[in-house]
């Protein structure tokens, strides 16, 4: 208790997060503004203006497919190359010269999808990284201070993301895309510039050293070891041949213009597939490893595999909280409001509502729940939070209804569900970064946070798929026999989505055993 008492907060945590303040105004200020750049820009004039929109909705979802997938390679090369800081200060290089690409080349499409992809492959390298190299600063004698710095991590991400939201919209239209683009990109070079001064003060944690007992390892043990009826190993070989067909299909029909859901789906779906297969295999087989691998490396990938669950369980959550920068923009743009308001700025309410929602609940709302004996774990609210983006597609669903009748409709209205979705992305997201980061052992720190941020990538491929869905006749047709709208219908069948996903969430976390991965003081 004295120690706790006297902990003290880590001299170089002003670095990190400053440096995410202003990584995340660059990523928020690009990403907000680039749907409705692509809908007026000449990269898609030569499609007519519904199939803009939805185009310029597949490429936003396609973007951060990759913005999410890419944390597994730097996951990867800060485990076992590089470690945390360098692999950042590296990604953080390609992050800058993809803003650059997009301030420059905003009326080539090459260059422009280009720097997307940079930005792509810079904010994802980095991303599972400076909220788990931040952690690696603390230890079991302060580790109580780390739950309050990954809320104010939290808190800066959506401080960086409220003034991105308000300006890059006014900047786009009174300046146009190249100031509109490169401001982001400044910003960026100086969240570089800040996280490098910070270079003596900080806490490497070594690289853990090449282990026999390592999760691949005793995954693979598991799949092959002993005799008999191996049903994981079954499962995991269906899953890769699964996987390649998808990706082989993909590629052929890219190739030779056959029919097809696009490669990004099909390398999404592999991946979806070979991380079910693979670990759903493994878990079944689990105990094969017993006295070829120590207990702790067996209960340590038990806990991996465990974790996995409740991470699938949150995709859901991704797929509606990424559609306020699509589907929820494009309808503030049908809805009434002053000629000096753009749609896109809607989403400033978000990050708005973030930086006075956290507080509230540390304070006010978890204080109050635990005087009633109701205990707030992470688990339970995020089963809330998942629960709460449901009832916000509700809200946009019933007012789409009401737009489609031919009522005309305030832009203010979309308080309700903004503010429905942030609750719940409280709940849900600034839960489960600290939540993820403690439940990781300390050699798969840098991986697990990767598939942590993994669930956006598969949150996104659900869209792409409900989106690829209603191109198809038959099921347009279906949905016009309900006498909804597609639009109005997509955003129920979302709302449904995330609310069995809550329910289902909920269940499991009953059973789930938490365990404390922190370092030794």
């Amino acid at each position: 208790m004295a120690e706790t008492a006297t902990a003290r907060m880590p001299r170089q945590i002003p670095f990190i997060i400053g440096n995410e303040g202003c990584e995340r105004f660059s990523f928020y200020g690009m990403r907000n503004i680039l749907v409705p750049f692509l809908i007026s820009s000449l990269l898609l004039q030569h499609l007519a203006g519904t199939e803009r929109e939805t185009e310029a909705k597949d490429i936003l979802h396609t973007f951060m497919i990759g913005v999410y997938f890419f944390p597994l390679l730097g996951g990867f090369l800060a485990d076992r190359f590089f470690g945390k800081y360098h692999t950042i200060l590296w990604f953080s290089l390609i992050y800058v010269a993809g803003h650059a690409c997009l301030a420059v080349f905003e009326d080539h499409r090459g260059g422009f999808f280009a720097g997307l992809g940079l930005i792509a492959l810079g904010a994802g390298g980095i991303k599972p990284l400076v909220a788990s190299f931040m952690g690696d600063q603390f230890d079991q004698s302060n580790k109580h201070l780390a739950k309050v710095v990954f809320d104010a991590f939290y808190w800066i991400i959506n401080f960086g993301s409220l003034f991105a939201s308000l300006l890059m919209p006014i900047f786009l239209r009174s300046f146009g895309p190249s100031v509109a683009f490169g401001i982001p990109g400044l910003l960026m070079l100086v969240a570089t510039i800040v996280f490098w001064a910070g270079r003596h003060r900080y806490v490497f944690a070594p690289l853990p050293p090449k282990d026999p007992h390592s999760f691949l390892r005793v995954v693979r043990t598991a799949l092959w070891a002993g005799d008999g009826a191996r049903p994981g190993l079954w499962l995991a070989a269906v899953a890769v041949l699964g996987a390649a067909a998808v990706i082989v299909h993909a590629t052929l029909a890219a190739a030779f213009g056959w029919p097809s859901l696009g490669v990004v789906i099909g390398l999404c779906l592999a991946l979806v597939l070979l991380l079910a297969g693979v670990g759903g295999g493994a878990a079944m087989q689990l105990e094969r490893a017993r006295g070829i691998h120590p207990d702790a490396a067996i209960e340590g990938v038990r806990s991996v595999l465990r974790l996995m669950v409740i991470f699938a369980l949150v995709t859901p959550f991704y797929s509606l909280f990424d559609q306020k920068a699509s589907t929820w923009v494009i309808q503030g743009v049908d809805m009434t409001k002053p000629s000096w308001f753009s749609a896109a700025q809607m989403q400033a309410l978000n990050p708005a509502l973030v930086m006075l929602l956290i507080p509230f609940n540390n304070f006010v709302l978890y204080p109050w729940l635990r005087r009633s004996g109701i205990a707030p774990t992470a688990l339970r609210r995020m089963t809330a939070g998942i629960f709460f983006s449901g009832l916000s597609w509700i809200a946009v669903g019933a007012f789409q209804v009401a737009m489609d009748g031919g009522n005309a409709m305030s832009i203010v209205w979309q308080v309700l569900p903004y503010a429905l979705l942030t609750f719940g992305e409280v709940l849900v997201s600034a839960t489960g970064l600290e939540f993820a980061y403690s439940q990781a052992p300390a050699s798969m720190k840098g991986t697990v946070m990767s598939f942590w941020n993994l669930t956006t990538t598969i949150g996104n491929l659900w869209v792409l798929l409900a989106n690829a869905a209603v191109r198809n006749d038959a099921i347009t047709g279906s949905i016009a026999e309900t006498g909804l709208s597609v639009t109005a219908f997509q955003m129920f069948f979302f709302a449904g989505f995330a609310i069995l996903a809550a329910i289902a969430f909920g269940l499991y976390a009953r059973r789930y055993r938490e365990v404390d991965h922190y370092r030794p003081a």
